[in-house]
């Protein structure tokens, strides 16, 4: 529910740029799936939640953005690959994850991660609102 309410005042808050339905889709869909790794992955159930911070800049190529949590560092220190997976095979043999970071880096450029002071540091920038 988090998340969710997240990506809702992350989305009031750029009402300012006159987003059309399919950058706002954009936005939405790259912050939700990278809100979800955080909750899944740097925060597992079990351990203790805290805090995901997001800030934002509109700039002439495009909103820049940053998340920041303090979870667990990211595998090997870098974000997974993010291939397409295979669709290709029978439909019971299809896949029900793994598409967040594809998803992330096919709509995102710019994608770049750091752990910093214990803390993970998630930037892209999307190409909407161009000036």
């Amino acid at each position: 529910m988090a998340v969710r309410d997240a990506l809702r005042q992350l989305l009031d808050g750029l009402k300012p740029l006159d987003l059309d339905v399919e950058e706002a889709g954009t936005v939405e869909l790259v912050m939700a799936e990278a809100l979800n790794n955080i909750v899944e992955h740097a925060y597992p159930e079990g351990d203790t939640s805290g805090p995901i911070r997001i800030s934002c800049e509109h700039a002439k190529d495009g909103l820049h953005l940053t998340v920041v949590d303090a979870g667990r560092a990211m595998p090997d220190g870098r974000t997974p690959v993010g291939a397409a997976a295979d669709l290709d095979v029978d439909f019971c043999d299809m896949p029900e994850g793994g598409f967040g970071w594809f998803l992330i880096k096919d709509l995102a450029k710019d994608v770049t991660y750091q752990r910093h002071d214990m803390e993970n540091h998630l930037r892209m920038r999307l190409a909407v609102a161009l000036s």
